[in-house]
């Protein structure tokens, strides 16, 4: 059963004040990873951990110069099937875990961190974590001259 709507709105407001779309079906979630480029796909969670270190440090890692080119989140225990489909059709053979974050570059997971990298982690040691990552897979800007 899924959780109370009203019980996880802020926690979903975290992640969309700072600019990541939520998915709520199986359909939004292969829409937004057919598209071209890095995609930044947040399982959030009303864990402790996702509370204290991963969305705040999610936050913190989208402030990077270099970033993905679209950030979405799916709610584990809300967007039960849109979560479901992410796990069974795009992460194939990686087991469940939430919270956690993973970076798609042309649909395919190229990083992940999961729960055990977030647990009792500062939300600085998490957005140093992801804007390595984004330094290394996503695309950087190109001067013109």
């Amino acid at each position: 059963m899924p959780y109370d709507p009203i019980l996880v709105q802020p926690m979903r407001d975290e992640l969309t004040r700072v600019g990541v779309q939520e998915l709520s079906t199986p359909a939004d979630v292969d829409k937004a990873l057919a598209q071209p480029g890095t995609t930044l796909v947040v399982v959030n969670s009303v864990c402790g951990c996702a509370a204290g270190s991963a969305r705040p440090g999610i936050a913190m890692a989208l402030k990077n110069d270099i970033v993905p080119d679209r950030s979405v989140t799916v709610f584990a225990g809300q967007d039960v099937e849109a979560t479901q489909h992410l796990r069974s059709a795009h992460l194939q053979g990686i087991p469940p875990s939430s919270p956690s974050v993973v970076l798609f570059k042309d649909g395919e997971p190229v990083a992940m961190i999961h729960r055990h990298h977030i647990e009792g982690r500062m939300p600085e040691t998490i957005a140093d974590a992801l804007t390595n990552v984004f330094n290394e897979f996503c695309p950087k800007e190109v001067a013109v001259a």
